[in-house]
């Protein structure tokens, strides 16, 4: 019994299809062909549009990848650049306060010798 209601309505279907069909013909005409065609036409371009810009982006993006390593490797060794010009004057200054020590206390004993 379920079987012949599918079955009709299946049949129900297929008869509604086929007038939707002729209502179209009648409509359209002999122009209904070439508005599909133009439509697939359309599809088809849209389609490779697409895959052309997803190809667009993805080299896009490896190139951005590209010279954001670049920039941070840049950013890295001029980092490390400062840091031991940093180092470097740093210890300029320290060698020049031991030398100011030193002339401090060669001050100290010139004055103790001109006294004494």
């Amino acid at each position: 019994m379920a079987k012949n209601l599918k079955e009709e309505h299946l049949q129900t279907e297929d008869v509604t299809n086929s007038k939707i069909e002729v209502i179209k013909n009648l409509i359209f005409g002999e122009n209904i062909q070439e508005y599909n065609n133009e439509f697939e036409s359309l599809k088809s371009d849209i389609a490779k549009n697409r895959e052309e810009m997803l190809a667009y982006i993805d080299d896009a993006r490896k190139e951005i990848m590209t010279a954001l390593d670049n920039i941070t490797t840049d950013v890295n060794i001029r980092v490390s650049d400062l840091e031991q010009s940093l180092n470097d004057k740093t210890e300029a200054i320290d060698n020049q306060k031991v030398s100011l020590d030193s002339l401090g206390d060669l001050l100290v004993r010139l004055g103790k010798n001109m006294k004494g």
